[in-house]
């Protein structure tokens, strides 16, 4: 249970005798009432008992505790209890973590199936409204509103829905806030529901039930209703095994700082901007080095004595409010040779890039990296004016690894490898564009923008009645992330041969394009997820007559959805991976599908591919495959330089892929409770655990 509810649940008690009797099971002491059918705080670790029919549910952990959560963007049902069930309440903790829009979350009674049951609704619509629903036979109506409940997320709310008879009522921070009649539904289960929403759910409890004919019943199995015939990734979240964090691809090899104490000289740990520049300058003899908190580097934030090479001033800001006043920098690693920069904590570095120049033997793991895009006025929505990337490898250089990182949204690319840079892995990262939520930073922008229509000229176009878009329909459309990984800058450059990258274990969570785009060279990606449910949502927003009157002005607002990308003969290979709403998921030709010598080879080998529903598996050479290359003739797939690759590898099923990747021992920064000393490994035994936030290995 979360530190505010305890407090909340405390005050309650004393306030009423009734609360006397509930506090108890949420607690976790169901037996104290035999009044209570459910009581779940999954501080066991499991949803024991919950039946999921569809979505993403796990039991994750933070620093207070444990919830259950929902957290795909499709609508998903998860259910518990007896369907013999007819009069009793239910309640549970809501926090929504996104509503994704105008959606809803339901605590749901009387569930049958996915089409039919009770449901006391948050619904985010003009600031919020709390709702009564009922589906029945699959279709939907509401019986009792108020429209102007203001809603947050990130916000926790006691929800509870009470049925007795045809009487209907919800109740929201133990306050009565709606009633209804209707007699549709006489039994069920109870059920817990989102609506494209990201959701957690905490304290569960069912009390008073009865029920008609044999109490026996079994637990409800639901059963699948419209939009569900995609398969739901699956797995225990607490399976991953520590053998998969070793270090593999075309960074094999790599040594990094090596495995040294925090007491040797050349282990530094870094506190602030001043402390990163020293470590970093020419002649520094750090190969550790350690973050040990968040960094704001903007080059208006940080200190005189930070104001030197290895840090300047990046492309002046535009139009973030935010940027304006902290200022971009560049940050740059140069010549050097076996360097490890982690943080135990996964610390966050805002507002600055790196360049990696002429170096190798680099390793960077459990970073956050935010707050570099901005609004795009200059190049009319082209964004090719700032070149803000998070991490640029070029210079020729070699055995690069990156791992267990979360990129936010940027201006530009999120980690971009040219000028024959080679040896170079992405692995367990997190690739995200915005959440969309009321403060996320594209919001903030969008906020100011609206403030001040008359000097964003663009953004002013977008939302006259030439085009008509709201302030909601630019905050979602402008939310997901433009670039990927651009492997390869320069058109048919000569050391395009030498590029080398492996993405493994990576999410790409709203990611319109490059994942990879390749020029010459060799990419390898398997067991990533590119998940672009939220791109297809907000594409619908643009009407054929917006995106008319958009380019009559010369203006770039859309939403692109390419996956894969091989160019001018390079060698793409992407391989037991899960990709959602992809609208072109493998490319090879970026420039004239009929000259082809700018077309690349690639090729997919056991790919799903969920599109609107529609599942397919298989590989780009199936006939009538959606994986076919697009939109040049297909080459003949073949390694540039070698038959095989220069690395073994384990590449999983990919149905668990989702599952796995979001997990608590999953993809990104901050997932794993490491010590320092085993962030600097790069090999760990192969026993699985099902502790890994807390179980060290060692070689």
């Amino acid at each position: 249970m979360k530190s505010s509810l305890l407090k909340k649940c405390a005050s309650v008690m004393l306030s009423s005798t009734l609360a006397l009797s509930l506090s108890l099971p949420l607690l976790g002491h169901a037996q104290a009432d035999e009044n209570v059918q459910v009581s779940d705080d999954f501080e066991q670790g499991e949803a024991r008992g919950w039946s999921a029919d569809s979505g993403n549910w796990s039991v994750v952990k933070d620093g207070n505790g444990s919830t259950y959560q929902q957290s795909s963007r499709s609508e998903s049902h998860s259910v518990k209890g007896n369907t013999s069930w007819t009069n009793y309440s239910v309640q549970a903790d809501v926090y929504v973590n996104d509503f994704n829009g105008s959606n809803r979350v339901y605590v749901a009674g009387r569930y049958t199936d996915s089409n039919n049951f009770y449901a006391a609704s948050l619904y985010n619509k003009k600031g919020g409204a709390l709702e009564i629903r009922k589906k029945v036979n699959g279709s939907m109506k509401t019986l009792a509103t108020n429209k102007k409940y203001k809603l947050d997320t990130n916000t926790w709310y006691r929800v509870k829905l009470e049925l007795s008879g045809s009487e209907i009522k919800m109740y929201v921070n133990d306050q009565l806030e709606l009633s209804a009649t209707d007699t549709s539904l006489t039994a069920g289960a109870m059920g817990l529901v989102t609506s494209k929403a990201v959701a957690q759910f905490d304290n569960v409890i069912v009390s008073g039930a009865s029920s008609e004919g044999n109490a026996s019943t079994p637990p409800v199995k639901p059963t699948p209703g419209p939009g569900t015939e995609q398969p739901t990734p699956g797995m225990d979240p607490g399976v991953t095994s520590k053998n998969n964090y070793n270090l593999t691809g075309f960074s094999y090899g790599n040594t990094g700082g090596g495995n040294i104490t925090d007491t040797d000289a050349n282990y530094k740990k870094v506190y602030n901007a001043v402390d990163l520049n020293e470590a970093l300058k020419k002649g520094s003899k750090v190969k550790v080095i350690e973050i040990m908190n968040d960094l704001d580097l903007g080059w208006n934030e940080i200190p005189s004595a930070a104001k030197a090479m290895p840090f300047s001033a990046n492309n002046p800001v535009q139009t973030h409010p935010v940027l304006k006043k902290t200022g971009v920098s560049k940050v740059y690693i140069e010549n050097m040779n076996g360097v490890t920069i982690f943080s135990a904590n996964g610390a966050k570095i805002k507002h600055a890039g790196f360049v990696i120049k002429r170096s190798s033997n680099l390793i960077f793991r459990n970073l956050e990296f935010d707050e570099l895009w901005e609004w795009d006025e200059a190049t009319k929505g082209n964004y090719d004016k700032n070149d803000w990337d998070y991490i640029t490898i070029e210079g020729a250089s070699s055995k690069v690894w990156i791992d267990h990182c979360t990129f936010n949204k940027a201006y530009d690319g999120l980690v971009d490898v040219k000028k024959g840079s080679n040896g170079v892995t992405i692995s367990w990262s997190l690739f995200k564009g915005d959440d969309r939520s009321s403060n996320s930073w594209v919001t903030q922008q969008v906020n100011a923008m609206e403030a001040d229509k008359s000097s964003y000229p663009m953004y002013a176009y977008l939302r006259s009645s030439a085009v008509g878009m709201s302030k909601e329909d630019i905050i979602d459309i402008a939310a997901g992330q433009k670039k990927a990984h651009l492997v390869g800058a320069t058109e048919m450059a000569g050391d395009n041969a030498d590029l080398e990258v492996t993405l493994h274990h990576n999410y790409y969570l709203d990611i319109q394009d490059r994942m990879p785009r390749l020029r010459g060279g060799n990419a390898h990606a398997y067991n990533i997820v590119m998940d672009d449910a939220g791109l297809a949502r907000a594409k619908k927003r643009i009407t054929s007559n917006m995106a008319k009157a958009i380019a009559a002005k010369g203006y770039h607002f859309d939403v692109v959805g390419n996956g894969a990308i091989s160019t001018e003969n390079g060698a793409v290979l992407l391989e037991k991976s899960y990709l959602i709403d992809v609208f072109s998921p493998v490319r090879n030709n970026q420039k004239d599908p009929n000259k082809a010598d700018y077309t690349g080879e690639i090729k997919a080998e056991d790919v799903i591919l969920s599109d609107n529903g529609a599942v397919f598996r298989g590989g780009s050479d199936a006939a009538n495959s959606p994986l076919a290359p697009y939109p040049a003739k297909a080459k003949s797939f073949s390694w540039n330089g070698f038959t095989t690759l220069p690395y073994s590898y384990t590449a999983e099923d990919p149905a668990n892929l989702v599952a796995q990747l979001q997990a608590k021992d999953g993809a990104g920064a901050g997932k794993l409770n490491w010590s320092s000393e085993n962030w600097l490994k790069t090999v760990y035994n192969t026993a699985a655990t099902k502790d890994a936030q807390v179980e060290e290995d060692s070689e």
